[in-house]
């Protein structure tokens, strides 16, 4: 089994995330590997050609979305004492920026949260799925229990 030097953790801030952070956690721990912790706030559209503007445009929603992901980050970060230098907060597509953030700090496990969902979900895809096939390193998706 490879000994883990450097973990990443993939926080969507969901309800079932907790199980996540604690088995990103609890493996850090057996390695004696660093944690670090990235969470990504998808890009939204502001307009749509068909229904006209979503949201007015004198309202800077992703600055809005940006402090309360960083206060939600610190957060989590502090439970799982992550120091700040090891908090990442990206915007844009979810797979795409946890890869591209586990190649830039060296991370050599990426633990990311899946709901295993199938037919039209599994279709169209998920960030765990994304991560899977695009990192080069090893992925771990923990198993999330739908209530």
């Amino acid at each position: 089994m490879t000994n883990y030097q450097h973990i990443l953790l993939a926080a969507d801030f969901s309800e079932h995330g907790s199980a996540v952070a604690q088995k990103a956690q609890q493996l850090a721990g057996q390695h004696q590997a660093k944690l670090s912790i990235v969470h990504i706030i998808d890009n939204l559209p502001i307009s749509d050609t068909t229904y006209g503007p979503i949201i007015p445009f004198d309202m800077d929603l992703n600055e809005l979305l940006m402090t309360s992901a960083k206060k939600q980050l610190a957060e989590l970060s502090a439970s799982l004492n992550i120091p700040e230098q090891q908090q990442f907060l990206e915007m844009g597509s979810a797979p795409l920026e946890i890869v591209t953030t586990a190649e830039e700090q060296n991370a050599d496990l990426i633990v990311v949260g899946s709901h295993g969902r199938h037919g039209f979900a599994l279709l169209l895809g998920s960030t765990a799925n994304g991560v899977l096939h695009h990192a080069k390193c090893d992925v771990l998706a923990v198993r999330l229990q739908d209530n």
